[in-house]
């Protein structure tokens, strides 16, 4: 497919409630989007740097100056059949995963409609399985200010049928909640997650969170720790779960075979996109451990592809990836509904993405466009 012309959009949407973690307080999501036309068709990609180098050191302000003055400029005009490609191209530029995985997720969306497939069906195809038609999902809650608006937050979510709930922690605002929330919720399905905020001298720390039966802790330690994780977690009963530490296939690997972890968190857009996404995957579900996908507040376009990679067989445990409610309203696509008998959302069956972008919504919280041809 020759890539004829990429429009890039930065966008900023509200959040409908304000999320908190270890590294600050969000009440605006800003986002890019690409779109790359070939052929008549369009595919949509979504880079999640937001408005601050927090969890990641991109944001939307440098993601938008690679993608603008490096990434994209490689790609027009090029003849390029399948979404692999994409990563011979970028090798000239180190890092920027964020920057990356939105070309590689258009690219994908892009050919999977030339190919009559659903973004999750062309994801799919080295597995005789194919893509599930559901996923399971859970809901993640922010730092609350009081410890009772944790618990009625806890208590919507499960009331509207998330069957596994993800708690914010930090040092000081760890151990008191998950008692808490034990105690109130007995037969919850529960985990923490910690955003890095912890070192190995909060061993004792860490290793109180133990009674309280969680599903899991994920990203105790450093944001780039492989080896420190690998020291902590036989000292923990709870299953520890690795994050921002994984980003690319060769890292996975590492923490692998060093016995870094029991469970792995795949966000694609921080492996430089599904192509690498799907290789981190085989090596889980080789190896045997669980996994899962982690989300970014992310609009219906990067939320349709999350819900991709979720349906490929290796992935067991439920993903962040909450209904649109829990979010934005309006979206700019098309809604997702949570299945409350079952915690789970649909898989998108259309060709690629299975969304359509609702343009004149993309018009109003559109901040800057630029087209390349």
């Amino acid at each position: 497919m020759k890539i004829e012309s990429i429009d890039l959009y930065a966008i900023s949407q509200p959040l409908i409630r304000p999320f908190v973690t270890s590294f600050g307080l969000q009440q605006e999501r800003s986002c890019l989007l690409v779109a790359i036309h070939s052929e008549g068709l369009t595919g949509w990609g979504e880079c999640v740097a937001t408005n601050n180098p927090g969890y990641s050191y991109e944001t939307a302000v440098t993601a938008w100056h690679i993608l603008s003055d490096f990434l994209i400029p490689v790609l027009i005009g090029k003849q390029i059949q399948e979404p692999h490609s994409l990563q011979t191209l970028f090798r000239t530029v180190r890092g920027h995963p964020l920057a990356k995985a939105a070309l590689d997720q258009a690219f994908w969306d892009l050919t999977a409609q030339r190919d009559g497939l659903s973004f999750a069906e062309k994801l799919a195809t080295p597995y005789p399985e194919g893509p599930r038609s559901r996923v399971k999902v859970g809901v993640s809650i922010g730092i609350q200010p009081t410890m009772q608006q944790t618990l009625d937050l806890i208590q919507q979510h499960v009331e509207k049928g998330y069957g596994r709930i993800k708690l914010k922690i930090k040092p000081g605002h760890d151990s008191e909640l998950a008692r808490s929330v034990r105690t109130t919720f007995p037969d919850l399905v529960f985990m923490l997650d910690a955003n890095s905020a912890y070192s190995l001298e909060d061993v004792a720390v860490l290793q109180a969170l133990d009674e309280f039966d969680l599903l899991m802790l994920e990203q105790p330690l450093g944001y780039d720790d492989i080896y420190n994780h690998s020291k902590l977690r036989p000292q923990i009963k709870t299953p520890l779960c690795l994050d921002e530490s994984i980003k690319s296939a060769d890292q996975a690997q590492f923490a692998l075979e060093i016995g870094a972890c029991d469970i792995i968190n795949i966000k694609p857009t921080r492996v430089s996109g599904w192509t690498e996404a799907r290789k981190v995957h085989d090596l889980g579900w080789q190896a045997g451990i669980d996994l899962w996908v982690g989300g970014m507040l992310e609009t219906g376009v990067g939320r349709s592809a999350q819900l991709a990679l979720a349906s490929l067989p290796g992935f067991t445990l439920p993903g962040d990836i909450s209904a649109t409610e829990r979010y934005y309203e309006p979206d700019i696509t098309s809604p997702f509904f949570l299945n409350a008998e079952d915690s789970t959302i649909d898989v998108p069956e259309g060709p690629g993405l299975g969304v359509k972008v609702d343009m004149a919504r993309l018009a109003a919280v559109m901040s800057r466009r630029q087209s390349f041809v």
